[in-house]
């Protein structure tokens, strides 16, 4: 019998996706983090070349640049906790 059936969903097309949505976000996330942190350690590298301060701003920025993702990933996740 076609048509609807009581209490039970269509199925959408896009499930395949939405199984594999969680292993993109956190590829994604993972790729945001790895480009940030060496922006951010080559950002460091030549001020501290210009400052004559050897690893001081490099660090520092590496640091900050983890630091940021780590919070924005975290902020992320909390928000997609509270849409499910």
């Amino acid at each position: 019998m076609k048509g609807y059936q009581i209490g039970r969903k269509q199925k959408t097309t896009r499930e395949p996706f939405h199984k594999f949505s969680g292993i993109l976000m956190l590829s994604a996330w993972g790729f945001a983090t790895v480009l940030s942190s060496f922006l951010f350690l080559y950002i460091g590298y030549i001020v501290d070349e210009i400052l004559g301060t050897t690893p001081n701003f490099m660090l520092c920025s590496f640091l900050l640049a983890v630091g940021l993702c780590i919070w924005t990933l975290y902020k992320d996740a909390v928000k997609k906790g509270k849409d499910l």
